[in-house]
């Protein structure tokens, strides 16, 4: 069936989620894209989640995308006498590189590429930003701090840098293990954690090849600063809310959300909001009023996606809270002002006949109203080239292989579907609908379709015709 609601859903898996009524349920109720989450759990819980994704995905006869989050570098403090300190605003406060029991005076930092790294005047942010502390001197053994906003600091609770680019390795030992694993078991997508340069997507490209897709998460304001070169190198981007928020000013980061998601959309990469959007329902079955609107708020600025974390993978309510994500999604995408947002967006601006022949659909398909626009697409560009320009209308997407069908999962607007039968596609541009496929499309007979093609049909690129069917008969396998 064409999916009428554009904007996808993720949802993250774990522990209130990982059955297969569970995930059949998350999936009937609006999810379309799983994240596994390789920070938490073994490779045996991951093994067994993909396979229950793949069961759901076979019985119900739908693409499923599946993300492979990898953790990346964590930097966290060491440990404490008692496994707690209490620091005070104006205190001097050390970080050292000895392997010490921390006191309410220094506490051990194992992470040489800080003490390397930082300068006077910059800061440090531990336990998600709740303490704050200003460098005032740095050695090669020590980094003396001014405790700018104290409390308690507990054991190897995280730390921030929110001045510097850490010379660090994008992949660690442990994301290393985990990427070959997730490539085996056969993952669509991979998640890359504080993404800081372009090297840091070629590294894990060198790896992938062509085995599953990269999606840069956005989490440093270093990143910000060569955004436009990870934008360039990566498929799709991740407004990694948390992390930003601690390294940012967290009275910024709606203003850098949507500045990205424009730029993800003036590029034609998809783009995923993450974080917190529906935080309250990990203990309650609904959202709170403020949570709603910063949903919608994502929605209206044209991201490909909205994603849940605890909400589904740790908390009591993860039905209802893909329930409530999708109403929310459905109703703000009827507003009169969400079709606005979208067309004040860039459309395709390229000279090539693909992609001018992709607006060119979109426009026809606005102008006369149609049912959908049908595109046959190998490797999935053309899909994303008729989804940048944000169609009034869906996207049926008619792919010849399972793994691009569900790499299209996490595209805004379109309905992935599998045919290796190049000849039912054309069928399409003669007005009618291959038995087989009928049932994708549900498309009925009083309603035009937009059909792109090309010559010939299948090589990448090679996009260069429009026809607008009306559908007559359903055509026999």
């Amino acid at each position: 069936m064409l999916e009428t609601r554009r904007t996808k859903i993720v949802a993250t898996l774990g522990p209130s989620s990982n059955s297969y009524e569970t995930i059949r349920a998350l999936t009937l109720s609006g999810a379309n894209v799983f994240r596994m989450n390789f920070s938490h759990g073994t490779h045996g819980d991951h093994a067994k989640i993909h396979g229950i994704i793949r069961a759901v995905e076979q019985e119900l006869g739908r693409p499923i995308t599946i993300i492979a989050d990898l953790q990346g570098p964590k930097l966290r403090v060491g440990t404490f006498e008692g496994g707690v300190a209490e620091l005070i605003e104006g205190q001097s406060f050390a970080f050292t590189s000895a392997e010490t029991q921390g006191t309410s005076s220094s506490v051990s930092l194992p992470h040489p590429e800080i003490f390397n790294s930082l300068q006077p005047g910059d800061y440090l942010l531990v336990d998600a930003g709740r303490i704050r502390l200003r460098t005032v001197s740095v050695t090669i053994d020590e980094i003396r701090t001014e405790v700018i906003a104290g409390g308690t600091i507990r054991d190897r609770k995280g730390v921030n840098l929110p001045d510097r680019a850490l010379d660090i390795p994008a992949l660690t030992t442990k994301d290393r293990v985990d990427l070959i694993f997730a490539l085996d078991l056969g993952v669509d997508w991979v998640a890359l954690s504080f993404v800081q340069k372009v090297a840091d997507i070629s590294s894990v490209r060198a790896i992938i090849g062509t085995s599953a897709k990269i999606v840069a998460k956005i989490e440093k304001p270093v990143a910000l600063d060569s955004f436009p070169a990870i934008l360039h190198a990566t498929d799709a981007i991740m407004v990694a809310r948390g992390d930003l928020g601690v390294e940012c000013d967290w009275s910024d980061v709606p203003a850098v959300q949507r500045d990205i998601v424009a730029k993800c959309r003036a590029a034609g990469k998809p783009v995923n909001v993450a974080t917190q959007m529906l935080e309250s329902m990990i203990s309650n079955p609904v959202p709170t009023r403020a949570e709603v609107p910063d949903v919608a708020n994502a929605i209206f600025e044209g991201a490909d996606a909205v994603m849940l974390s605890a909400e589904s993978a740790a908390g009591k309510y993860p039905r209802e809270a893909i329930e409530a994500m999708a109403s929310i999604a459905t109703s703000a995408e009827r507003a009169p002002l969400y079709r606005q947002e979208l067309k004040d967006g860039v459309l395709l601006d390229t000279a090539e006949d693909s992609t001018s022949i992709a607006s060119a659909a979109c426009l026809i398909a606005n102008m006369r109203r149609a049912y959908c626009i049908v595109t046959y697409t190998e490797s999935g560009a053309t899909a994303l080239r008729v989804a940048k320009s944000r169609p009034d209308v869906p996207v049926l997407a008619i792919c010849p292989s399972r793994e691009t069908a569900r790499s299209l999962a996490l595209v805004w607007g379109v309905t992935p579907t599998v045919s290796r039968n190049k000849a039912e596609f054309m069928l399409f541009r003669e007005g009618e609908i291959p038995e087989s496929l009928s049932k994708s499309g549900n498309i009925p007979r009083d309603k035009p379709i937009v059909v792109t093609s090309g010559s010939p049909l299948g090589v990448p690129g090679c996009t260069d015709s429009i026809k607008i069917a009306c559908i007559d008969a359903v055509a026999p396998n």
